[in-house]
């Protein structure tokens, strides 16, 4: 049982030699831990036996409590509200397993469904989540998504949020990270498929397999993306989302069968290797060369790749190769799975801009011998493999930077309320809540479309997503991307110095996204590129539709 103390009783425990303080009515023994802090120790001296509330918030946020909590809080104030028990969301689907959300109304001879009472259940509105502020969580549809946010939510709260400052600075993420994301089977919910039981017996507790759809990966990547570093995503998520959708498609089955469930299961890693030295939007161009062996056996690779995320952990590797002759363009482009066993294979990390942590490679291959089982697809028919695979790829980075725009924004709207200037908050001041708004706007129209998206994309093949999706996800990935860089640079101006500080402290966050923001305005095809593409693939498939001028 926790322990309990009186005012009195920590006011005792005020001289360097015996430190405590209060925050928030818990109790802390900082003893031992002055001589660590980043601001010495007198700052606290001065507070000891105090209630310390105001003093830490001013200079802290929430992340630096929870990492610091488990080894310095001794107990309560006894004059402490016992808190209310928490609970999961309710979860409404085993009731509506149970009831009828559609009944059979016979009328005229003909039997025509009709919502049932049930149904009017599940449309009811969830309550809002997180902290309460407006517009800093998205909504969402039905229990199961209610519990897999919790889940998921619960899952980054205790592992990522209170150590993702120091793993981007060391540019390192625990392994054990990526692998629990395996066990718990999160990584094999984010392939743009249905769920695949047949290559994995890890499934994700809260939403049955079969239960499985679009928005539940939508889920999951939003919520990973709340610790606010695209290192950290793009570590556990950016080789894996976007190299192994193309072998789960189009890889042979035997393949596919050997190599895929150590992969989602979190124990070995695989990338995608598309861009090259010259080029990267430019894909029917490029030039890393693939020929087939006299006995028709093997390709012999040779070429480079750069910016590969997540290449110098990767065991596997899905490759854009030319199989075709010089000048064939995207006919001649083809995709192997190359392995980095096969020998030839060596890849060195890159320093960037931002992303630090998400293991950005050079990849050269020399004379690797490739078994032709590892095409994926056919032979000079890669194009389509690639240009089917963008689709998610945008989606993973427009989802992403929203979710970073909202961390800029609510934290935004934290720090205004805390903040004094010129004797009142900075809330108060008209120009922020301007600021605020803006953001706020930008981010809920643009949610708006991604949703509508995402509900297209789980209603369409694969091939009508191509062609009808690729457009509009293109001008959203552009949307996205302007908007996060607009709320980047607004949230820095709230923040003033503390968003140019490197770190945990309460600016942190924003320093640490505003690093990341060309990471994600290029990779997935630049703003500039992707503005034009939406317009020239919209309407070349509208006339192929029959549109009117």
């Amino acid at each position: 049982m926790a322990k309990t103390f009186s005012k009195d009783e920590v006011a005792s425990h005020k001289k360097p030699e015996d430190l405590w303080i209060v925050v928030d009515e818990d109790v802390y023994d900082l003893t031992t831990f002055q001589s660590e802090h980043p601001g010495g120790q007198k700052i606290l001296q001065r507070v000891g036996g105090k209630d310390a509330s105001k003093q830490f918030w001013k200079y802290h946020n929430e992340s630096i409590l929870k990492k610091y909590q488990p080894q310095l809080q001794v107990g309560s104030l006894d004059s402490k509200p016992k808190p209310a028990p928490s609970e999961p969301p309710k979860d409404r689907l085993a009731e509506l397993e149970n009831k009828h959300v559609v009944e059979a109304s016979a009328e005229s001879g003909a039997v025509a469904p009709v919502p049932g009472p049930a149904a009017v259940e599940e449309s009811e509105p969830l309550e809002q989540f997180g902290d309460m502020v407006p517009f800093g969580d998205p909504s969402w549809y039905q229990s199961t998504h209610a519990a897999l946010r919790h889940e998921i939510r619960s899952w980054v709260e205790e592992k990522v949020m209170s150590n993702v400052a120091e793993w981007e600075e060391s540019k390192h993420i625990p392994e054990e990270i990526y692998q629990d994301l395996g066990r718990r089977g999160f990584l094999a919910g984010l392939l743009g498929t249905k769920y695949p039981t047949h290559l994995t017996n890890n499934t994700v507790k809260s939403v049955p397999p079969e239960k499985w759809d679009s928005f539940h990966e939508l889920i999951v990547t939003d919520e990973l993306s709340r610790a606010a570093s695209g290192g950290f995503v793009w570590n556990v998520l950016g080789g894996y989302g976007i190299g192994c959708p193309p072998v789960l498609k189009h890889g042979k089955k035997a393949l596919v069968d050997r190599i895929l469930p150590d992969i989602l299961n979190g124990d070995k890693r695989i990338c995608l290797a598309i861009t090259e030295p010259d080029g990267g939007s430019d894909v029917a161009n490029l030039n890393c060369q693939a020929k087939l062996t006299e006995d028709g056996k093997h390709y012999i690779v040779n070429g480079e790749k750069k910016w590969i995320t997540n290449g110098i952990w990767s065991e596997y590797f899905t490759t854009a190769v030319r199989t075709g002759p010089e000048g064939s363009g995207m006919n001649g482009i083809s995709v192997l799975l190359i392995e980095r066993s096969m020998g030839g294979v060596s890849t060195r990390r890159m320093d960037c801009q931002g992303v630090w942590s998400s293991g950005t490679t050079y990849v050269t291959f020399e004379d690797v011998k490739v078994p032709v089982e590892n095409l994926v697809g056919k032979e000079n028919k890669g194009f389509r493999v690639i240009m089917t695979n963008f689709n998610h790829e945008r989606m993973g980075i427009i989802i992403q930077a929203l979710r970073f725009s909202r961390v800029c924004y609510e934290e935004s709207m934290k720090y205004a309320h805390k903040r004094e200037t010129f004797g009142k908050k900075l809330y108060e001041h008209p120009v922020i809540r301007m600021k605020l708004a803006q953001m706020a706007r930008q981010i809920e129209a643009s949610y708006s479309w991604l949703e509508s998206l995402v509900y297209q994309a789980q209603n369409m093949d694969e091939t009508e997503a191509m062609l009808k999706l690729g457009g509009p996800i293109a001008g959203l990935k552009a949307q996205t991307t302007i908007t996060f860089e607009f709320c980047a640079r607004e949230a820095s101006q709230i923040f003033g110095g503390l968003s140019y500080t490197r770190g945990s402290g309460q600016g942190g966050k924003i320093e640490r996204l505003y690093r990341d923001v060309r990471a994600y305005s290029i990779p997935g095809g630049s703003e500039e590129i992707m503005l034009d593409l939406s317009v020239r693939q919209s309407v070349r498939v509208h006339k192929a539709l029959g549109m009117k001028l």
